[in-house]
């Protein structure tokens, strides 16, 4: 089954409420003018009670005298008809072409309205007991045509009927118009969703003069863009750094068997091949691991272990264990303070290692690698901090994977600028965060783990 589109649906509504206000109106204005009706037919056939009455109250005997004056008093109301009965029912005037019922009972409470329809005519008549001057009573009906006001009520009521439909037709027509001018900008999001690929994710929505509904919606679409243009940007980047990161290990491996294979050779030269294509195929495997682990770090895959963590200690053996490769640079290696987490403690000595030896790599001769660990509110603080100084357009990539900033430090198998995106997926799998900054002629990493941090 076909659904109906956005603008359909709305127009629908919009006629729909459109009947419902116009039938609700219609039924409060019918029953505004039959209630003028009757007050206005009440008010004439009360008056003429009243004039009847005091025709009663001064005749004497003579009916003919009373007669007489009645039909004068009468003179004029085409709509009005007057019957009157003596007391032993006999009628004795009529006035008017009412067709009055053959019985009308004058028993309970007098005066009393009544209604009655006879030849397709309608009235609305009143009852009543009158005493003339000489003590008699008579029972007097005062009957009012009221067929001209049920006609106009009938014609209103048709023309309402057909005003309303003509007013539901028009309001879906205006609500179909406005809609589809409303919904202008969701059409054109259509179509540039539509054209949209990987080469054409630069274009965005324009934003001026949209409602606001629509300009949050185009708001959010355009930051989707941005997203996924930079996300593609990055693994555009990505993938071009794997190719040149695995190109690089393969055509080694390559060249160097290849020139092991142009003659013969001795036991000890293949030995020396093997070793050599060994530490490519050790660099291919590290990498290898460590791209493993972002994707599932990047697909929640990887599930830190809790036990306590006293990074103080951990920090200490980090440095011990960098110390030879330090002495060799010419930096010196410098630690205070303490703080304790709930984590993986392999993640965390991973984490530790990629900065330390990053701040070992990135010292000149003779400058300091400090750690410094304490603890903040409900957060254990470990600051890594060295001389130097990243230049402000590679702060913002530094924890990109394969990013090294300096070509040549790739060149020189400094390292595949997978360390640090690894160490920012640790942190954030515990729940934590790792920020850089350069300023004053220092680096530093901030890592900020929460106590409990084997909760992320």
């Amino acid at each position: 089954m076909t659904s109906l589109s956005l603008t359909a649906r709305v127009s629908l509504l919009f006629a729909a409420g459109a009947v419902v206000v116009l039938l609700g109106l219609g039924w409060v204005v019918e029953r505004s003018v039959e209630n003028h009706f009757r007050e206005m037919d009440q008010h004439e056939v009360e008056g003429k009670l009243s004039l009847l009455r005091a025709l009663f109250a001064k005749a004497g005997d003579s009916r003919d005298v009373l007669e007489r004056r009645m039909r004068d008093a009468l003179v004029g109301h085409h709509h009005l008809s007057v019957a009157v009965r003596a007391a032993d029912g006999g009628e004795w005037f009529r006035y008017g072409e009412a067709d009055f019922p053959a019985e009308l009972p004058m028993t309970g409470a007098l005066p009393r309205w009544t209604a009655w329809t006879a030849e397709a005519r309608a009235y609305r008549g009143l009852l009543a007991r009158l005493r003339d001057g000489g003590g008699g009573e008579h029972d007097v009906t005062i009957a009012l045509d009221i067929s001209h006001h049920r006609q106009f009520l009938d014609n209103f009521r048709r023309t309402l009927a057909l005003t309303t439909a003509l007013a539901a037709l028009l309001t879906a027509l205006l609500g179909w118009a406005a809609t589809r001018a409303g919904l202008a900008p969701l059409r054109q999001m259509t179509r540039l969703a539509t054209r949209l690929s990987a080469s054409s994710l630069e274009e965005r929505l324009p934003q001026g003069g949209l409602p606001a509904e629509i300009d949050a919606l185009a708001t959010a679409f355009n930051a989707m863009l941005a997203r996924l243009e930079e996300s593609f940007r990055r693994l555009s980047d990505y993938s071009s750094d794997i190719a040149h990161e695995l190109r690089t290990p393969l055509s080694n491996l390559m060249t160097q068997t290849e020139v092991a294979l142009t003659r013969a050779r001795s036991a000890e030269e293949y030995r020396e091949v093997l070793a050599s294509n060994l530490e490519e195929y050790e660099r291919l495997a590290r990498m290898i691991g460590d791209m493993l682990f972002l994707a599932q770090a990047d697909n929640s895959l990887v599930v830190p272990r809790r036990e306590a963590v006293d990074l103080d200690g951990e920090a200490a053996r980090m440095l011990e264990f960098y110390e030879a490769l330090a002495a060799e640079s010419g930096v010196r290696l410098a630690s205070q303070g303490s703080a304790r987490v709930t984590g993986d403690r392999l993640m965390l000595q991973r984490l530790l290692a990629n900065l330390v030896s990053n701040a070992i790599r990135h010292t000149a001769p003779g400058g300091t690698v400090s750690l410094r660990l304490g603890e903040e509110a409900d957060a254990a603080v470990v600051e890594v901090e060295n001389p130097g100084a990243i230049p402000a357009e590679h702060l913002p990539r530094v924890f990109d994977r394969f990013y090294t900033g300096d070509p040549a430090r790739r060149a020189s198998g400094e390292g595949a600028g997978l360390g640090l995106a690894i160490s920012r997926s640790i942190a954030q799998l515990h729940g934590g965060s790792l920020e850089a900054s350069s300023e004053n002629g220092r680096v530093r990493f901030r890592l900020v783990l929460p106590s409990d941090s084997g909760n992320p």
